[in-house]
């Protein structure tokens, strides 16, 4: 409920300054990412809804969707609700979709440590030493490549970066679904 709460409080902002031939241009905007909430739960039970309740309703605001429509990627329904309850290898699953179906026609080496390294990017910057990260990285993407085997990802073999081939391919969703 607490997480619901957070994300419905958010407001993300983006921003740039340009300086070019003189003159200075400030480009922000800021949007979040629901218009209503109406979630039901069992004080008792916490994640549990009552049978009796009405139905769970989320609205995303109006920037947000337009904001995820234009930038479509192929995710899989079934593999994220068969993930819904193991959020760090969700979190790698949907990386992975985005990054390996941007990609242009290179492979990419993506660092996992340090800044905007792999690990900062999952928001798993806080294990005390990077081989209980790679290990879990390691666990992780086996997960993910049992429920894509075309995944095109692979960690270095000095385990020092994620190597990610482009996906036009192969992507993450099967053909005929949505």
């Amino acid at each position: 409920m607490e997480g619901f709460q957070r994300i419905f409080a958010a407001t993300i902002f983006f921003g740039t300054t340009d300086q070019g031939e003189g003159k200075l241009l400030f480009d922000w905007a800021r949007f979040h990412f629901f218009d209503r909430l109406q979630l039901w739960f069992h004080h008792e039970e916490p994640g549990t809804v009552p049978t009796s309740s009405p139905e769970n309703l989320i609205v995303l605001s109006e920037a947000f969707y337009a904001e995820i429509d234009q930038h479509r990627i192929p995710v899989e329904r079934e593999v994220v609700a068969l993930l819904a309850n193991a959020p760090g290898v969700l979190d790698l699953y949907v990386w992975l979709v985005w990054k390996t179906w941007t990609l242009n026609g290179h492979s990419v080496r993506i660092p996992l440590f340090g800044a905007g390294g792999l690990s900062e990017q999952l928001g798993a910057a806080d294990y005390s030493a990077d081989r209980f990260f790679r290990r879990k990285l390691h666990r992780w993407l086996r997960e993910v490549q049992t429920l894509w085997p075309e995944c095109p990802a692979s960690i270095s073999k000095g385990g020092q970066s994620l190597i990610l081939y482009p996906a036009k391919r192969k992507p993450a969703i099967v053909a005929g679904s949505n």
